[in-house]
């Protein structure tokens, strides 16, 4: 692992308010190895439509952001929440943000001893930001099909698609979170990789010895416990899928734990129950009263399709049984998974799990995830920076 090193991280979520994405994970872990690290949390693709039932609570969760100011985690990353005008349609609000953010994290980053960084950039928005913070290598992630995102924000996707096209071509690295990203990709393939989600499988696997407390929110909901954690959208959750599993399953309870958006469809029934986000530290707990865990996604719209979501890796490290939607992502991994093609086959999948009388299938689960951990990944990021760092130095001594 490389040391010493300055990193800006421009995250498409926020450090504090959701579930660890695998920017937070590697940022963790290049911290503790001795790099100097600031993370600034997402300044969004634009607000959503006025119309939009979470448009408040986005502003106030924003607005929280903010007033943490900068703050430093416990492995010394400096996390900070830049003012910016969240208006990218207009080309005016563009060259202020590029200008107020450039002077917020360059002071940022002269204070905190920060010089000549790689900059990571994993939201399309940030591209503004190459070439104005004295980089010495610009690494853009890709993590979504941020075109296609067209539910929480109202920015044109054909200028979301133009700022991701300049981010691919400026950037010395190019990482990819999911196959079909990668595999659609055409500009940039020789400075392009895989990099799958991982998991922190010593973290997960304790709920497979059986010794963990299960949570008392859990324990008191009624077996079979059908169990999901991660955002909770009313276009992201198969809301059908879960009114028909409440209808022809009453028996089954389904829990939901994280942040909720407003409009769910699913709240008022009888065995569907809702949790607050939890602590990541906490969250093995719950996770050990789940009978089975589940992904109920809407794949069949393009942004969701393309997810990579690290839960699923997650579930596995477990040992529970895991039913997911299709997603191109774990296809290799059906071995192991239960890939539901229809809500028929969910819900016969969530059944046949129930049942599951093979000793031997928690042990198959973990080992498909154990070798792919966190920090074996942040092992192979960092040979490829060291290497892209070399090559970009004898290309300029040249």
């Amino acid at each position: 692992m490389f040391s010493d090193k300055s990193i800006i991280c421009f995250g498409g979520e926020d450090w504090w308010y959701h579930h660890p994405h695998s920017k937070n994970h590697l940022m963790r872990r290049f911290a503790r190895a001795g790099n100097r690290v600031i993370f600034v949390n997402s300044i969004s693709m634009g607000l959503p439509s006025i119309r939009n039932k979470d448009l408040l609570p986005r502003v106030v969760r924003k607005l929280r952001s903010y007033s943490k100011l900068a703050r430093t985690t416990a492995e010394g990353i400096t996390v900070v929440s830049p003012a910016a005008l969240p208006f990218f349609g207009s080309k005016a609000a563009r060259a202020a943000n590029r200008r107020l953010i450039q002077a917020q994290i360059g002071m940022l980053a002269r204070r905190r001893g920060l010089s000549r960084p790689i900059l990571w950039i994993a939201i399309p928005t940030a591209v503004e930001m190459i070439g104005r913070l004295h980089e010495s290598l610009v690494i853009y992630h890709v993590s979504d099909k941020y075109d296609a995102n067209t539910m929480d924000h109202a920015t044109d996707p054909a200028l979301i698609r133009r700022l991701h096209e300049r981010a691919i071509a400026s950037a010395d690295l190019i990482f990819y979170s999911g196959r079909k990203l990668l595999e659609e990709a055409t500009a940039g393939r020789e400075r392009s990789h895989l990099l799958e989600q991982a998991v922190d499988f010593e973290h997960w696997a304790q709920v497979g010895s059986g010794e963990l407390k299960i949570a008392d929110e859990v324990q008191a909901i009624p077996r079979p416990r059908i169990g999901y954690f991660g955002a909770i959208e009313p276009w992201l959750v198969d809301q059908e899928l879960i009114k028909r599993a409440s209808r022809e399953r009453p028996n089954w309870h389904w829990i939901f734990i994280g942040n909720k958006s407003r409009g769910m469809e699913i709240e008022n029934l009888p065995n569907v129950h809702f949790l607050p986000p939890v602590k990541y530290d906490e969250l093995p707990r719950f996770a050990a009263g789940f009978d089975v865990c589940v992904l109920p996604w809407e794949t069949e719209q393009a942004f969701t399709n393309y997810g990579s979501a690290i839960k699923v890796r997650e579930y596995l490290a477990t040992g529970k049984p895991v039913v997911i939607a299709p997603l191109p992502e774990y296809e290799p991994m059906r071995d192991v998974l239960r890939i539901a093609r229809s809500r028929d086959e969910f819900l016969a999948l969530i059944q046949d799990a129930l049942d599951e009388t093979e000793t031997d299938a928690p042990r198959r689960r973990q080992a498909a995830v154990a070798n792919g951990t966190w920090d074996a990944r942040a092992e192979q990021v960092s040979q490829l920076i060291e290497e892209a760092l070399i090559k970009k130095r004898s290309t300029s001594d040249e």
